[in-house]
């Protein structure tokens, strides 16, 4: 479907009650798996991709298709390896199968997995035999995806040897480990990471009731939202103000676009004031998610600041910078804007339609890969959506 989204006011206000975060849903997810114990999760994301991981990982096929799904495939590819006696094909989209793999199979195939390539070597489909898997001690290159390093340290505390994992190379997306090492503790998990070495020893998850907070990363778009708007009061329901995820970084980016933002009973009000300081340069190597919205940002307010540590966005759901880079050349002509299936391309280029007028976002749909209430949420911000 095809939505055609503009602003008649140019004046945001509102209030919205954001999606619970996917990525703190998917690890607990996985931990909820291994922990021997059961225990409740509230506020569970209700986005594709954690429903994806809930129905595989609840699933009596041995045939597990996780769609465009990537951290439901790398979570899963360790988690399936340890199901000892079990026997899995692990696949996905098209695009899936394009997306590099090897790095954490030749990891887990160290540690003892039994993991096979169904087609080209070194990309999923997967076919994985489940067995007990010792750990030990291992090296990964931490350039290529934190997803990798997640997926290996959640099964860390079930493997018999646990697990020494020495990381090479620049690490990316460093809150994204730091995450998944916080969410291991909160449940019972003891590790030590000094330098480039993160020791995990066997032991048990420890079962605890647990409360999502929402997601950080849905918010950029809303501080997008701020940011192009003549006048704003945005209302955003669900943070948590120390939060552990990395993306919350986008306070401290926005607050240069002149965007006020204060916590106050539980929720985030962002206001528009003339304190811009656009930076020279700007380093995502921790939040590359940010990327997109902060560079159509930049585009509409004509403004040149370079953005650094984005090596990793070649193998998203796209090629995200070649993806940006070919829509933002739209924007004075047909303003009909490709998704290239990636749910961050729809929600960075509709807030857009707040300067140039009525745009056309095609697959429309693909936002419930992580914000499946997106388009509602604009609506109540006073865009006009027409199919």
């Amino acid at each position: 479907m095809n939505y055609k989204v503009s602003h008649p006011t140019k004046i945001v206000n509102c209030e919205i009650d954001l999606p619970s975060s996917k990525s703190i849903s998917n690890r607990l997810l996985i931990i909820q798996a291994l922990c021997k114990q059961d225990f409740e999760i509230k506020n569970l994301s209700n986005s594709d991709d954690t429903n994806s991981l809930k129905n595989a990982l609840n699933t009596t096929e041995n045939t597990i298709d996780v769609g465009p799904a990537g951290t439901s495939f790398r979570f899963l590819t360790s988690y399936l390896a340890t199901q000892k006696g079990k026997d899995f094909i692990l696949t996905g989209t098209e695009r899936m199968k394009e997306r590099p793999i090897q790095n954490l199979v030749a990891a887990l195939q160290m540690l003892g997995a039994k993991i096979d390539y169904l087609e080209k070597e070194g990309f999923p489909p997967l076919k994985i035999k489940g067995t007990t898997v010792l750990g030990g001690e291992i090296t990964i290159d931490g350039s290529i995806s934190s997803q990798f390093i997640s997926s290996l340290l959640l099964i860390a505390p079930t493997l018999a040897n646990g697990l020494i994992l020495n990381i090479s190379g620049h690490l990316v997306s460093k809150p994204y480990i730091q995450m998944t090492l916080k969410l291991m503790e909160e449940f019972g998990v003891n590790y030590c990471w000094e330098g480039n070495k993160i020791v995990v020893k066997q032991q048990d998850y420890i079962g605890k009731k647990y409360t999502i907070e929402a997601d950080w990363s849905a918010a950029t778009f809303w501080f997008e939202i701020a940011s192009l708007s003549d006048v704003c009061n945005i209302k955003l329901n669900g943070l948590c103000q120390k939060s552990m995820q990395g993306d919350a970084r986008a306070k401290i980016i926005f607050k240069n676009f002149g965007i006020a933002s204060i916590f106050e009973n539980n929720a985030l009000t962002l206001t528009k004031n003339n304190n811009q300081k656009f930076p020279a340069a700007i380093d995502l190597i921790d939040t590359p998610d940010i990327y997109q919205s902060l560079k159509c940002t930049l585009f509409a307010l004509n403004k040149t600041t370079e953005i650094t540590g984005i090596s990793t966005l070649k193998n998203k759901e796209t090629d995200r910078i070649k993806a940006v880079k070919n829509e933002l050349k739209k924007l004075c002509t047909s303003k009909i804007i490709e998704t290239y299936q990636d749910h961050r391309m729809a929600m960075s280029f509709a807030p857009l339609s707040l300067k140039y007028e009525k745009l056309t976002i095609k697959n429309s749909e693909v936002v419930s890969k992580s914000y499946p209430d997106f388009w509602k949420d604009l609506s109540r911000s006073g865009f006009i959506i027409e199919s």
